[in-house]
């Protein structure tokens, strides 16, 4: 690791620490961690829009007390998840400064959703292949 690397991790940690404690916990009292790949994208994207001056962490941390007040308003609509609440807050900071189009995420989300998982990869083909000696 670079010194670098070491000023970076120590700068997001430092973030994190800064986060509401009691939004680092479940309802159920466990710690927060990441469970799939897409809850560490979404971590990472909220750290490097802050990073680059998109905007302070102050208002990510009030932007995500708020989802979770919305989430806790509607009480138990949807299953509890952390990482739901830390994207609708990044969505609704981007889309507020005006560096991301709602519509559109909906309309990707909406594709994604109904795009057959094995569109555009290839199946196995379990046939025989014929080797026509003549041509060898």
């Amino acid at each position: 690791m670079t010194a670098q690397d070491g000023t970076a991790r120590q700068a997001v940690e430092h973030l994190l620490l800064e986060l509401p404690h009691q939004e680092a916990i479940r309802p159920d009292g466990t710690d927060v961690s990441f469970q799939t790949a897409w809850e560490i994208r979404a971590f990472a994207l909220a750290v490097a829009a802050h990073q680059n001056g998109e905007y302070d962490w102050t208002q990510f941390q009030e932007a995500l007390v708020g989802a979770i007040t919305r989430w806790e308003q509607a009480q138990g609509t949807t299953p509890y998840r952390y990482y739901d609440r830390w994207l609708e807050a990044l969505e609704s900071l981007l889309a507020a400064r005006g560096l991301l189009d709602v519509a559109d995420v909906e309309e990707r989300t909406r594709v994604v959703l109904t795009t057959p998982r094995d569109t555009g990869h290839h199946r196995a083909h379990r046939e025989p292949v014929a080797v026509d000696a003549a041509r060898a």
